[in-house]
């Protein structure tokens, strides 16, 4: 197998003018009435040091009231490279990554977390890991992104998420080093933390190029004739670093 390694930081491109080159930029996603959602909380706190990024956003403020997925999202940064598992290969994500989560309820992940995603937004893929104070959740979905149009599968649904909690693992302010590995020979996602696999699934459809995205979130339903719960005053500090991505190709698909 052929092998390809990068390393991706450049957190200061965040916070350098807009005119240069950028490695990372905030997320946005179309609003159906017309326009563009940018996923960021006006007042958060942006710190690069040490080669990794913090993100404070105290309180979340961030909310919509019909669309689902940007009402979850209060500040995201998406990666301006993408990166997809070759033909018959492998692609691999390692990063450390720690969560405190501020006046959040107790034990309730979905509250406020911290987040890093691989996600193919025309295609509604995401794969993810959520980290709060002491709860993490790995994360497998096809959604119906704003201004995405999924392929209707030959099987199964066509949108879904699956959530998988581990408790007690952590605590605030812990770092952790995580990775996700997508096998597209073998069909199959898998997750470690701290080099111990911790979920694995098989019969994976392709994930196609994702984008790297680093989040802080809340996962609250919509309320029909309320709206949005999802902001009481909660908000988190979200830590990232040490990103690498590896690709793996076949021989035989090398030499193709």
């Amino acid at each position: 197998m052929a092998t390809q390694t990068f390393e991706i930081g450049d957190f200061a491109s965040i916070v350098e003018t807009p005119e240069a080159p950028r490695a990372w930029v905030p997320a946005r996603f179309p609003l159906p009435e017309g326009g563009v959602a940018v996923l960021s909380e006006p007042d958060a706190v942006i710190v690069v040091q040490d080669g990794r990024l913090r993100v404070a956003a105290v309180p979340f403020t961030r909310s919509h009231e019909r669309v689902q997925v940007l009402d979850n999202a209060k500040h995201m940064y998406f990666s301006t490279r993408t990166f997809e598992a070759p033909s018959g290969g492998r692609l691999e994500v390692e990063w450390e990554m720690a969560a405190a989560i501020s006046r959040g309820r107790p034990h309730d992940l979905y509250d406020g977390f911290v987040s890093f995603h691989l996600l193919n937004p025309s295609a509604g893929v995401a794969v993810d890991v959520f980290v709060g104070n002491e709860e993490l959740a790995t994360v497998y979905a096809r959604l119906p992104f704003p201004g995405s149009d999924p392929p209707r599968p030959a099987k199964g649904p066509r949108f879904f998420s699956v959530f998988d909690e581990v408790r007690d693992r952590t605590r605030p302010g812990e770092t952790h080093a995580y990775a996700m590995a997508h096998d597209r020979g073998r069909r199959s996602l898998e997750w470690r933390m701290d080099g111990e696999p911790i979920k694995r699934l098989e019969d994976v459809d392709d994930l196609g190029p994702c984008h790297l995205v680093m989040g802080l979130m809340t996962e609250k339903d919509i309320v029909p004739g309320t709206g949005s719960v999802s902001c009481h005053g909660q908000g988190a500090v979200g830590t990232w670093g040490r990103i690498r991505v590896t690709l793996e190709e076949l021989e035989s698909e090398r030499g193709a």
